[in-house]
């Protein structure tokens, strides 16, 4: 997969590469420095094979130790710069780390983790690595293609966090998917890069699409609407890639009315559904195409789209990319009827080798060759799949299957809601009743008794939730996807 920085450098080297506001590589500064990085951990005692740590946010030292890695043969750990010392503790024993880059911004916690596992901890500017020794590598070391390029954790929403192994082949035929047939790179584009780098979809979406067509990404640490606004209009984005929080946020900032956002051309969205409201507001606002796509941190991450040169059907993930198939299946594995809901399983040159160290969850995740990914989705004649929602999200009120998801969309409906998570809440008779905790628009009014019945009005009686509350704000993960399981009903 590296092979596609040097292929780059060589055919454009002086093509902007990576930007950070007034701080730009071009490829063969790119090219330089991840050379310089791999022979420093050559020089450090990294062998092929061996797991190198990151803890960066979106600045230039991502992709340089990124690629730098890669270069030394060593399988890369990416790690969200926001988790605490004993958070990364974990990672690091879990992956059985030997060397690990932490952020300067960051404080202590590298460092601290670092030495609590007996391993090296360095602590590098937004810029990248400095005081390097060794020989740069400027080839990359030869990897198999299936062997482990880097190992993602998933977000541990049912107990300990497990490390997906995403091969070399994975990643880059992942990226060259997403570059040639779904954004249809050309060499003028630019990419948003603020999606999180430690994230799949911003790793390979993003900063592997691009190094993979030689585009330049242009970098947002951390997201803000108003930011990124800021950003399309300055270097004249013309990908934006985000999760529908994102969408929704710049919808309603108010920079959003005088922004210049006539670069954006291609709009993609992943992560969790995104509302049609929303994705049709954004479309109609900022005049661009917004396609609607699926993966997971397992699948490399992208297994679906609504792809161009095909009807876009609004509210659906699409249907398979190229070098993937999907099937729905029941909980025997048995194929359901077309229309019918049934989990996602996967197979494909996308799907990882296996999670690390851990046998047995990967055998009950691929039990068949097909990955099931947990998440339920309907399939209509076309083949467009449309995600209902997350097995385990599933709300059974009395007996009925509720989906999260439906309510939500009916939620989005409301000219005042920015923002909406249903939950299930146990209930003494019905099992569970269904709870909606709501988030506004600035400046809009509603209460919950007006919400409730909205819900009434569009769904089945068994559908809407019969307890709203407002919040300020919803919780979210790191890549800014609403966190259902952390909503409390009693806020």
């Amino acid at each position: 997969m590296a092979i596609n920085l040097v292929a780059s450098a060589r055919s454009q080297p002086r093509h902007p590469a990576i930007k950070l506001d007034g701080h730009v590589l071009d490829y063969a500064a790119l090219h330089a420095s991840a050379a310089a990085v791999a022979g420093d951990l050559r020089e450090r005692g990294v062998e092929p094979g061996d797991r190198v740590g990151l803890v960066l946010p979106n600045v230039p030292a991502f992709p340089i130790v990124f690629y730098g890695a890669l270069f030394a043969g060593a399988v890369v750990v990416p790690m969200n710069p926001l988790l605490k010392t004993r958070e990364v503790e974990y990672y690091l024993g879990d992956s059985g780390m030997k060397v690990v880059y932490g952020w300067d911004g960051s404080g202590d916690v590298v460092p601290e983790a670092a030495k609590a596992v007996g391993i090296t901890g360095i602590v590098v500017p937004a810029t990248g690595p400095t005081e390097l020794s060794g020989t740069p590598i400027e080839e990359p070391v030869e990897r198999a293609d299936n062997d482990t390029a880097v190992i993602l954790y998933t977000s541990g929403t049912t107990g300990q966090p497990k490390g997906a192994e995403l091969t070399h082949h994975n990643l880059s035929s992942n990226a060259a998917t997403m570059a040639e047939t779904l954004i249809e790179l050309g060499p003028d584009d630019v990419i948003m890069g603020c999606l999180p780098l430690f994230h799949v979809f911003g790793l390979t979406c993003g900063l592997n699409a691009a190094v993979h067509s030689g585009v330049t990404l242009t970098l947002i640490p951390r997201f803000d609407p108003a930011k990124a606004l800021e950003v399309v209009s300055r270097d004249q984005v013309t990908v934006f890639e985000g999760v529908p929080t994102m969408y929704a946020a710049m919808l309603n900032c108010p920079d959003a009315a005088t922004a210049d956002m006539s670069s954006l051309r291609t709009c993609v969205t992943g992560g969790s559904a995104m509302p049609v409201e929303i994705l049709r507001s954004f479309e109609s606002r900022f005049g661009c195409e917004v396609f609607e796509g699926y993966g997971l941190s397992e699948t490399s991450p992208v297994a679906s789209f609504n792809q161009p040169g095909h009807e876009r059907k609004a509210g659906t993930i699409g249907f398979p990319v190229r070098g993937c198939e999907m099937r729905l299946v029941n909980d025997d594995g048995e194929d359901v009827p077309v229309g019918e809901p049934g989990e996602i399983a996967i197979r494909g040159e996308n799907v990882m080798k296996g999670y690390w160290n851990r046998p047995e969850a990967t055998a009950e995740a691929i039990p068949d060759g097909w990955f099931r990914s947990g998440d339920i989705a309907t399939k209509d004649a076309d083949g467009y799949h449309t995600i209902v929602d997350r097995k385990k999200d599933l709300i059974i009120r009395g007996g009925y299957n509720v989906y999260p998801r439906e309510v939500e969309e009916t939620l989005y409906q409301h000219p005042a809601v920015a923002e909406a998570a249903v939950i299930g809440i146990k209930h003494p008779d019905l099992g569970e009743e269904i709870g909606a905790a709501v988030a506004l628009k600035p400046g809009a009014e509603a209460d919950p008794e007006e919400l409730k019945n909205f819900v009434r009005d569009r769904l089945a009686a068994y559908k809407y939730p019969r307890s709203v509350w407002l919040v300020d704000t919803l919780p979210k993960g790191s890549t800014g996807k609403i966190l259902r399981r952390k909503v409390d009903p009693a806020d």
